[in-house]
């Protein structure tokens, strides 16, 4: 038996298993679905279901390996082209997911090998940094460090946007680990679903800050003086202003590495020394918001919208942004099982997403590793050149060279399986 006809009929039995479990989605016979088979992988959608049970039944029948519903509604899902659905409206779906974004645990398990020149390292690159070219050809990973940077910045997209900015009702809000690489999180509010693309581009730009007017929050340069920001002004002034306070409250070093950090600021060495030798001075100036002439040798209008932008990349959310834009966009359905882990989506009510670990999750109910068992394992091979550890339930897995041939537990089996990185021996 193949490896994906033996992934195929676990997903079977678990949906056969677990069907009782598996929630039903609001307005589910508005929804449209799609899935990605195990035999050819390619997406198929345009299909609707009247009842959860018809769906189950699908799901145990063909055990896809990927499940997915829409944000959107429509009075025909089934309908094979858009227009004929009959479009109702969409739910804002934020997608959190750490491929598109860095994060500094990839330097340790992020490979990449250039398939031009054959030079290989760790990290997130787009090009070979030898021949610069695209060639490249990645292993991404996943750990809790990376999962817990997901689950911050939906933290702080609730915390910091919907709920202040939006006034977004948590009944409203429906979280959920992807089954991999992140979270993502539906907001089923009337309102929000009237919204156009093009409107939710707006959305987006204020979510991640981008294409902030600085000039426009109050920036300036009169009479060779530097006019800054105001805390007194609501939205993106007042984040600002706030986590420049938060920033300069962190001792010197940490501050000094975050500056020179290309990733968010990018200055030299010299602009560092400098913002540090006045930077005491400059906290006390807005703090007590009494003027805000922003004096810092070296720094003019240029280096201060730098910092502002490297502040604004420490605020905003790190979202798939066409993810929110399209109206038309799959999320995956919650309690499906992810084809690239084995785990499952799982949703998160709001009070319980500080504690979740989903790579260790003590609560069974909401554990997204379901086929955890202590006394079956499984003899695998390993087929990727290298695979760094894998940390699951406590217990670290690898590192593992290819041809390397391991006996695992059943769930570290199905994970790797899924992964594609090894075969069953």
């Amino acid at each position: 038996m193949s490896d994906n006809k033996f992934l195929k009929r676990l997903f079977q039995a678990y949906y056969q298993e677990k069907q009782k479990e598996i929630l039903t989605v609001s307005s589910f016979e508005f929804r449209e679905f799609g899935f990605i088979p195990w035999e050819k992988q390619i997406m198929i959608r345009h299909i609707g279901f009247k009842s959860q049970k018809i769906l189950l039944n699908y799901l145990i029948d063909r055990g896809p390996k990927h499940v997915y519903s829409s944000g959107s509604l429509y009075l025909q899902p089934e309908a094979q082209n858009m227009e004929s659905k009959k479009y109702q409206g969409c739910d804002l779906i934020v997608d959190i997911d750490v491929d598109h974004f860095y994060t500094p645990c990839k330097d340790e398990h992020d490979f990449w090998y250039c398939n031009n020149c054959e030079a290989k390292g760790t990290g997130m690159i787009e090009k070979c940094p030898k021949c610069e070219k695209s060639k490249i050809t990645k292993l991404n990973w996943i750990c809790d460090k990376c999962l817990d940077v997901a689950k911050n910045e939906i933290k702080k997209l609730i915390y910091d946007f919907l709920i202040p900015d939006f006034a977004t009702d948590e009944k409203d809000m429906r979280i959920a680990f992807s089954g991999h690489r992140g979270y993502h999180l539906k907001v089923e509010s009337e309102e929000l679903r009237k919204l156009n693309s093009d409107e939710r581009r707006e959305i987006v730009d204020y979510l991640t800050g981008e294409n902030i007017s600085f000039e426009v929050l109050g920036l300036g340069e009169k009479s060779q003086m530097i006019h800054g920001l105001s805390k007194e002004n609501i939205g993106w002034s007042q984040k600002i202003m706030k986590k420049i306070e938060e920033t300069l409250c962190k001792p010197k070093t940490e501050i000094g590495n975050l500056l020179l950090d290309k990733n968010r600021f990018g200055f030299t060495s010299n602009y560092v020394k400098s913002f540090l030798n006045y930077k005491d001075d400059f906290l006390e100036l807005i703090s007590k918001g009494e003027r805000n002439v922003w004096a810092i040798e070296g720094f003019g209008l240029t280096n201060w919208k730098k910092f502002l932008r490297g502040i604004v990349k420490l605020i905003g959310i790190e979202l798939d942004e066409p993810v929110s834009i399209d109206i038309h966009r799959l999320i995956r359905y919650p309690g499906s099982l992810h084809g690239k882990t084995g785990f499952k989506v799982q949703e998160i009510e709001l009070n319980k997403l500080d504690d979740f670990n989903p790579l260790d999750e003590s609560d069974e109910k909401l554990d997204p590793i379901v086929f955890i068992s202590k006394k079956i394992t499984q003899k695998l091979e390993i087929l990727e050149r290298v695979l760094p550890i894998t940390k699951i339930k406590g217990t670290n897995y690898g590192p593992y060279i290819q041809g390397e041939k391991i006996e695992v537990p059943h769930h570290i089996a199905v994970f790797l399986l899924c992964k594609e990185v090894a075969k069953t021996i």
